[in-house]
């Protein structure tokens, strides 16, 4: 056996492989001239595809079992399903029908190239990172990127008629492309949420509203994806105005001492020695 071979972790890269598979099936359904159940299904399966990359992330970071084999398969399974099959999903429904066919087409590589890009630096900084790695991510995420197109194009159409009618919104489509491949290479401050685990512990007023969110996206399963995704666009932009509890408060264990608190105990500061149990917020 060969020992310079990198180990494949079976559970995480199962999920990165679901991922691939959502991509490639959704181009799949978006060839030539798709039906409008098969764009449908094409929007879900990329939705979907954004499920298996947090599953991967979260069970790697759970078992302790991420690795660099690990983050480049998810790389590559990421610039298929939320590059390739989003721009050709762009490019099939609006910019196809442009005036300027050039232009269409350009605005679609516009966003895969800058995309590309964003997995490339991102892949460039963890390999380069020394210590705990940051919970933040630099530009917006492709996959919360690829989550904004499908699912504002989901709540635009009703898909229950023979044909696709995005109606006059659809020019935003272009615009919004554009506006999300600025946003990926920006250096706006994202959060990764790696501060929540299955360890994590709410109050009970976080706990019932994490159930009426779920019941609202299982009960408007067509414009809960949108609030979603697009609300967390517009965290990234307005998050340097919130105050650092309320961010701790959204993005992180508030139990759990923040890299604040650790550089603190380190330094020998006046903050609670380690262990002092720390007050709920």
């Amino acid at each position: 056996m060969n020992q310079d071979l990198p180990k494949i972790h079976f559970w995480p890269n199962l999920m990165t492989a679901g991922n691939l598979f959502c991509g490639f099936y959704a181009m799949l359904l978006l060839r030539h001239d798709p039906a409008p159940q098969e764009v449908y299904k094409a929007i879900w399966l990329i939705l979907g595809a954004c499920l298996f990359d947090m599953l991967d992330g979260r069970i790697a970071r759970a078992v302790g079992e991420e690795s660099p084999f690990g983050r480049e398969f998810d790389s590559l399974a990421d610039i298929v399903s939320f590059g390739v099959a989003p721009a050709f999903l762009m490019h099939q429904l609006v910019l196809d029908h442009m005036d300027n066919d050039r232009a269409g087409w350009f605005i679609a590589f516009a966003y895969l190239l800058c995309g590309a890009i964003r997995l490339a630096r991102f892949n460039c900084v963890a390999a380069t990172a020394n210590g705990k790695p940051s919970k933040d991510f630099t530009g917006c995420p492709i996959p919360a990127a690829a989550g904004v197109i499908c699912s504002v194009t989901l709540l635009l159409d009703d898909f229950t008629k023979k044909q696709i009618d995005l109606g006059m919104w659809k020019w935003c489509l272009p615009a919004l492309l554009l506006l999300l491949s600025f946003l990926m290479v920006s250096t706006v401050k994202y959060p990764s949420f790696k501060g929540l685990s299955w360890r994590t512990k709410r109050t009970i007023p976080w706990f019932l509203a994490a159930v009426f969110v779920l019941s609202l996206v299982a009960y408007k399963y067509k414009v809960m994806p949108a609030v979603i995704f697009i609300g967390y666009l517009f965290y990234g932009l307005v998050r340097p105005w919130i105050s650092r509890k309320w961010q701790r408060e959204i993005e992180e264990d508030p139990d759990e001492p923040s890299d604040e608190d650790e550089e603190e105990n380190r330094s020998g500061g006046g903050g609670s020695p380690p262990g002092t149990p720390r007050p709920a917020m």
